[in-house]
């Protein structure tokens, strides 16, 4: 997986060159980066929508609204007590340790400790998020 971020990293450099549609076009390549990495890493568990199979909640959204919060999903009570907003730096420290950022989670995880996959991931989770829930910022 290292492999791939840094290969995705790299593409996304050679656009910055250009000035005209750099950020249009990283932000783009981020987001897409950001589903490959998203179907590879938290799919497993997390459908995008309401619509698709999952065992956890759904991502759709996830910026900006608080933990605990989707409907019918039975949290653990830490969560739904924790008083979280789901900020890029929450979603962050999440990826890398939720058992350390939350402690008594139900959540089995594997840490994503690489910093450029968790900004492709959160980039993905941005674009899937409605803008109301969007202006919340690290």
């Amino acid at each position: 997986m290292k492999f791939l971020a840094r290969t995705l990293s790299f593409a996304c450099l050679a656009f910055v060159a250009s000035p005209a549609a750099a950020d249009t076009t990283f932000e783009k390549i981020k987001v897409e980066a950001g589903e490959k990495l998203y179907n590879s890493e938290c799919r497993k568990c997390h459908a995008a929508d309401a619509s698709g199979p999952s065992y956890g909640p759904p991502l759709e959204n996830i910026v900006g609204r608080g933990a605990g919060m989707v409907q019918d999903y039975d949290y653990s009570t830490s969560l739904e007590a924790s008083g979280i907003v789901w900020t890029p730096a929450a979603l962050r420290a999440w990826m890398e340790d939720n058992d350390g950022f939350m402690p008594g989670t139900k959540m089995r995880h594997v840490g994503i400790e690489d910093r450029t996959v968790q900004d492709f991931i959160i980039a993905y989770l941005t674009s899937i998020t409605t803008q109301d829930n969007a202006a919340i910022s690290e």
